[in-house]
């Protein structure tokens, strides 16, 4: 980050927002204030970070970053990010549908990982593992891989996004290999028959080794998430958990911070309560900006002299501005 980066500034990433969603008149008005803008194509969330914060963002390596998130240990090996997707075949293209680890039993990912290792790994040159809910695949040669995760790409036609580089028939034979080891396996028939999604394939993506640790100055992370956690420990930052609450964000910081309210706990109340927080943190002074980062692309950069924006009254977020 530069050094001249504004230190009581804040960053908050939050889930998707909407008219029907925000019923407070008063957040909504407080919003519509504010400069909002929307992305013009998809973004992972630790590039929308880096590129709000001015700092670096990684050319390869994010599944190693990842993983570094997790354990708080620098990998020393070549991985790559290996996520659960359905590829829903049409007539004439495949469709990715990303698949949330959060609504896939441990059990039934770990078995799976399990039977393409002994199918298909070879721990003399590549392999896979479960680390937790996230999965890997290692390598001691580098493998092509896409470099945007599923999620980003969701509803989408994968083919442009998969394997971006010269030499990719390696890992299109491997993909191709994963989804026949995949295909009937009794897991999938489980999932099948309670009317979940199979998993048919694996999202290779981020391949790389981990970067060097540095010394870089940093906000304070509040994040769950182990992308941006792995990123902030190869720069030696201070990086901790989601702490239930903006006001905690609040306390932990001498002055600005990145927080990620993680999905699992960001039901409406908490939702409103965060903004509440945040706008009585920008009132008072405690801090000079904030800039609000939703996951379907919008973002909204607010200061304390927005408030005299008195003529804004419409509230469009949808739209991805208030006019």
């Amino acid at each position: 980050m530069n050094l001249s980066y504004d230190k009581n500034a804040a960053v908050v990433l939050l889930s998707p927002i909407s008219t029907d969603r925000l019923q407070n008149q008063d957040l909504k008005k407080w919003l519509t204030q504010s400069d909002i803008t929307i992305e013009d194509r998809p973004k992972e969330l630790l590039q929308r970070v880096t590129k709000e914060l001015g700092l670096p963002y990684p050319k390869q390596g994010l599944g190693a970053l990842r993983m570094w998130g997790q354990t708080g240990d620098r990998p020393t090996n070549w991985v790559a990010a290996a996520d659960p997707i359905y590829l829903e075949p049409n007539l004439d293209y495949l469709c990715l549908h990303a698949l949330d680890y959060k609504g896939i039993p441990s059990k039934q990912m770990r078995t799976l990982i399990d039977h393409l290792q002994l199918t298909l790994g070879d721990d003399s040159d590549f392999g896979f593992t479960s680390l937790a809910s996230y999965s890997y695949l290692y390598s001691k040669n580098m493998i092509t891989t896409a470099s945007m995760p599923a999620y980003v790409l969701n509803g989408q036609k994968p083919n442009k996004f998969l394997f971006i580089g010269d030499d990719t028939g390696a890992s299109r034979n491997l993909v191709s290999e994963i989804e026949m080891a995949l295909h009937e396996h009794e897991v999938n028939i489980t999932r099948l028959s309670s009317g979940k999604l199979p998993i048919n394939s694996l999202w290779l993506w981020g391949g790389g080794m981990a970067p060097d640790k540095i010394t870089r100055v940093q906000p304070p992370l509040f994040s769950d998430d182990a992308l941006l956690s792995g990123y902030w420990h190869s720069a030696n930052a201070e990086a901790d958990s989601w702490p239930g609450s903006i006001s905690e964000c609040l306390n932990r910081s001498a002055a600005g911070f990145v927080a990620e309210i993680p999905e699992l706990y960001d039901g409406e109340d908490l939702f409103e309560e965060c903004l509440f927080e945040l706008r009585v943190a920008l009132r008072s002074g405690r801090l000079s900006s904030l800039t609000l980062l939703f996951s379907n692309g919008l973002r909204a950069h607010v200061r304390r002299s927005h408030v005299l924006r008195f003529w804004r009254h419409k509230f469009d977020m949808l739209g991805g501005r208030g006019q």
